[in-house]
Parts: structure tokens; sequence; C-alpha cells
């Protein structure tokens, strides 16, 4: 297994209980905007002293980092407001569909190949991912804006990792951009907060442990994110990373006694086959 692999799997570790978290946090009304700053600024105090490239391109640094960090904080701001109008366990879900649009981006606009069992492992993680959708019923619970919320985040967080490489191939900083991307979620958390949700810059003891507990994880999640883009493919590297969805259901079931039905059995199988063959097919 390669480096760049080892790497994307601590991504996937740390994205895992991260989503969690935020399945936790979502569970109640709470201003999401003071839980996003708390958690940028938790994540730019353990990763502010990481020293810059010399050999970096300072201006790529600054575009890349600003690109990513308001496709970051976004797309996390709507998957957290999509779980007050659904589940968490399914926003979580479809959130985890854009791993289909980073294969296709990378393939696209990063000139990317993938082997025939690499395909074969893509097309396992999409149907592990839609055999955790609901069903009858449930599945008209979708139809409504936590739906497009939800959509609309996967799309924003597909776009992000490719932010990532892309801007590492114009000589980007990688400590340099995960920093500004700090900066984005305490700044723009702080203005959602005030604007959108019009909330006092009193947090609750529960926003600032949650916030505290999930800047811990993202800056886990984009360390180890970064530093799988710069050793290996997008195309393999991300969609394993975004595989935490079976974590973050294994954590749930556990602590929270979600029930495991026959789809779900059936979808965690899938997508272990889908990492296996993403990381050995080539």
């Amino acid at each position: 297994m390669s480096i760049a692999v080892g790497y994307a799997f601590c991504c996937l570790f740390f994205a895992a209980l991260n989503d969690f978290v935020f399945k936790l946090f979502a569970r109640k009304e709470r201003s999401r905007g003071l839980f996003v700053a708390v958690a940028g600024s938790v994540w730019f105090a353990l990763l502010a002293f990481l020293p810059w490239s010399p050999e970096s391109d300072f201006g790529a640094t600054l575009l890349w980092g600003a690109v990513s960090g308001a496709l970051s904080v976004t797309s996390n701001l709507l998957l957290i407001e999509a779980m007050s109008h659904n589940s968490a366990g399914m926003c979580a879900t479809i959130f985890r569909l854009n791993l289909v649009l980073v294969v296709l981006s990378a393939a696209l606009l990063l000139d990317e190949t993938l082997t025939l069992l690499q395909w074969c492992g893509v097309l396992l993680a999409a149907l592990a991912v839609l055999a955790f959708l609901p069903a009858g019923g449930d599945a008209k619970k979708l139809r409504n804006a936590g739906l497009i919320l939800v959509l609309a985040a996967a799309a924003l967080r597909s776009g992000m990792g490719i932010a990532y490489k892309y801007g590492f191939t114009q000589g980007a900083d990688r400590n340099g951009i995960i920093l500004i991307n700090s900066i984005f979620w305490i700044v723009c958390g702080g203005f959602y907060a005030l604007f959108r949700e019009k909330a006092a810059f009193r947090p609750e003891r529960k926003v600032l442990r949650y916030g505290l507990l999930s800047g811990f994880l993202l800056a886990g999640i984009v360390v180890f994110m970064a530093l799988s883009l710069e050793q290996g493919s997008a195309s393999v590297v991300l969609p394993v990373a975004q595989m935490s969805f079976l974590g973050t259901f294994l954590l749930s079931a556990l602590l929270l006694k979600e029930k495991l039905s026959l789809c779900k059995a059936a979808a965690l199988l899938s997508g272990s086959a889908a990492i296996i063959l993403l990381t050995v097919g080539g």
C-alpha cells in the first residue's frame, strides 16, 4: 500500500469521527455559524505553527487556499443545515456521493487515468452510498429543501478536493492552503452567525465543546488530505477518504443503537470491497 493511500485512510478515520460529531451536534437547534467559527479557531491554533516551503508560490497558495476554503466552509454549513431538514445519517450518506464527482473531475480536469479494477471500485463505492438511501415512504422526506442543500454540499465538497490537487500542481504550499482554509471557517462562520442566524457571540457550552472536538478532527482531515494529494492521484485517494461514512455508520450503530438492515450490511461490504479495489487496482 502506497504512502498516499495510508494518508487517505488517516483522513477517512478523522472524517468518520467528525461526521459523527456533526450528527450529534445537529440533533438540536444550535448556532451553526458559531460552531463553525469555533472549529475553525481550533483548527487554526493547531496548525498555525506549520512552516511554509520557501519554494512554494505565494500567489498560488493564497488563490487556491481561498478557493478551497470557500468551498470547504460552504459545503459543511450546507450539510449541517440539511441535517435540520432530514436525518443526519441520511444527509451524510448523500454527501458522500461527491466521490463520483471527484473521480470524473480528476479524469477530465487533471488528466488522471484509472485502471479497470479502480473503475469497478468507484462503481462499488457509489452503490454502497446508494444502498444507504431510504426507500418507500422515507424517500419522500428527501423531496424538500434538505435534499437540495445536501446535493449542493456534495458538489462543493468535491470541488474542494480538486482545488487542493490543482493548487499543488501550481506550486501552492500545503500548509499555507490548510491554514487559509481555517481562516475562512472562522470568518465565514462568524458572518453566518451574525447575519444569517442573528446569533449573539456567546456560544453555549455544548457549541463550544462540539466546536473544539470538531476543530481537532478537521485539522487531522485537512492535513492528511493534503498529504495524500501531494503524494498520490486524486482519483484514488479522495474516493478512499470519502468512504468515511462506513466508519460513521459503525459509530452510530454502536453508540446510538441504529439498526443494521440487510441493505446497510450490503453497503458496508460493497464499500469495503471498493476501498480494496481502489487501493490495489493500480
